[in-house]
C-alpha cells in the first residue's frame, strides 16, 4: 500500500524515525518491502539521481518500485534522493512519487536558497513533500567534505527562507561507508532539532553503529537513509554464492542476494521501532 510522505510524517510520534532505503534494482525493492512485512514497520522506497542514470531514465524503475509497493501490505512511501536537477526533482509526481529530496549543497548557502525555495513551493503547490540538505555531508568528493557540521541557527534560517518539509543535516555521517565506525554529535542533533519545526534526515546511515542511531532518534532524527548497507549485503551474498558454487543462472545468486538485503531492511526497522 502505498501513502505519501505527508502522511507518514504526521503519523509518526515523537519516539519514532522513518527508515528509508535506497533503491537500485528490482530486486533491493522487492527485499525493502519483504523486510517491512515481516516486521509490520513503515518504509520508504528511494531513488536517488545515480539509480536513475544508472536504469538511462526514471521511468521504468519508477514504475517497477510503485508495482512492488502496490502488490505489498507493507505500508510503502515513494521518495526520489539526492536530485539535483530541478526539472528531474519536478518530475517527482508525474513519475507517482509523494516525495522528493532535491540537493543544493554543492552551492553557497544563497544560491542553496534560492534553488530549494523554487522546488519548495512547487512542492507545496502540487503536494509533494521537499527534503532539503544544509550542511555538507561527507563522502561525496568536492561537494561534500567531511567533518563539516551543520550549525544549529543556520538550519533555522534556511528553513524560514525555504520553506522546505524536512531537512538532512551534517552531524557525523558519511556517504558510502562500508565500516560502522562514525560518530553523530548527538548534543548537535539535539540542539538543532530545537531550532527548527520540520523532521531532521540522517543521511550516511550506513556507517553508524546500531547504538549511535537509536541515541539519534531520542536526540531527534525522524528519518534514517539507508543505501551502502544493503549493496553490502548484496553484493556478499552473490560472492559467497559464486564462490561456492558452479553455474550461470543469474536468479540462483540474486536469490540470495535479495535475501540478506531483507535481512538487513528488517534490523535496520526493528531497530527503530519504539520500545
Amino acid at each position: 500500500m502505498i501513502i505519501s510522505a505527508h502522511t507518514l510524517f504526521s503519523d509518526m510520534s515523537a519516539s519514532e524515525a522513518a527508515a528509508a532505503f535506497n533503491v537500485i534494482t528490482l530486486e533491493h525493492a522487492e527485499a525493502i518491502v519483504q523486510a517491512a512485512e515481516e516486521v509490520n514497520r513503515p518504509v520508504i522506497l528511494q531513488l536517488s539521481q545515480n539509480a536513475i542514470a544508472f536504469h538511462r531514465g526514471s521511468r521504468a524503475i519508477a514504475k517497477s518500485m510503485i508495482a512492488v509497493a502496490e502488490e505489498s501490505s507493507a505500508t510503502v512511501v515513494l521518495h526520489l534522493d539526492h536530485i539535483t536537477d530541478i526539472e528531474l526533482a519536478r518530475s517527482a509526481r508525474d513519475l507517482g512519487f509523494s516525495s522528493v529530496m532535491f540537493d543544493a549543497a554543492a552551492q553557497d548557502f544563497a544560491d542553496n536558497v534560492v534553488s530549494t525555495r523554487r522546488v519548495a513551493e512547487w512542492g507545496h503547490d502540487v503536494g509533494v513533500w521537499v527534503e532539503a540538505e544544509l550542511g555538507e555531508i561527507g563522502g561525496k568528493e568536492g561537494a561534500h567534505t567531511p567533518g563539516v557540521r551543520t550549525r544549529p541557527d543556520d538550519a533555522a534560517h534556511f528553513v524560514d527562507l525555504t520553506g522546505v518539509d524536512s531537512l538532512a543535516v551534517a552531524v557525523g555521517s558519511s556517504h558510502a561507508m562500508t565500516t560502522r565506525s562514525a560518530h553523530l554529535d548527538t548534543d548537535l542533533i539535539h540542539a538543532i532539532a530545537q531550532s527548527v519545526d520540520v523532521p531532521l534526515v540522517l543521511h550516511g546511515s550506513s556507517g553508524v553503529p546500531d547504538s549511535e542511531l537509536t541515541t539519534a532518534v531520542s536526540a531527534g532524527m525522524r528519518k534514517i537513509n539507508i543505501g551502502t548497507a544493503l549493496n553490502v549485503a548484496y553484493t556478499h551474498a552473490v560472492s559467497d554464492w559464486l564462490g561456492t558454487h558452479d553455474g550461470t543462472d543469474p536468479r540462483k545468486y540474486i536469490s540470495p542476494a535479495r535475501d540478506a538485503v531483507a535481512r538487513t531492511c528488517a534490523h535496520v526497522l526493528n531497530l527503530l521501532s519504539p520500545v
